[in-house]
């Protein structure tokens, strides 16, 4: 079961929510006590640049030129690959208002890809 988690949102909307598998609400929720984080307080004390950082370095680990939102267009497309609707990888995953933003997102299918589903549709 997933349960809806509050955020202070970038899009310029008052409020928004994201939606996480109940089992990491619960271990968030417990990591929020034992650390006695308030309610407007952040969570995860860590700055974008900061962040930015850190992901630049893991993937200089492996090789590869990575960025926070390299991350974000990973996730999204992997969902949709395996299986996931669009209209749950746009508005809970990317929290995008529109599904022509998620459409141009995710880019276009490459024939391979098309031929597996068609494969695993049909075959």
């Amino acid at each position: 079961m997933l349960k809806g988690v509050p955020l202070s949102p970038n899009s310029g909307r008052q409020t928004e929510v994201a939606f996480v598998p109940q089992k990491l609400a619960h271990r968030l929720g417990e990591y929020i006590r034992q650390r006695g984080v308030e309610q407007k307080e952040k969570i995860f004390r860590i700055s974008y640049p900061a962040a930015r950082i850190v992901v630049k370095k893991a993937g200089e680990l492996v090789g590869i030129s990575l960025r926070p939102h390299d991350l974000r267009r990973h996730a999204a497309t992997y969902a949709s690959r395996a299986g996931t609707p669009i209209e749950i990888v746009s508005k809970v995953i990317l929290r995008h208002a529109n599904l022509a933003t998620t459409q141009r997102y995710l880019g276009k299918v490459t024939d391979l890809e098309a031929i597996r589903w068609i494969e695993s549709l049909h075959g």
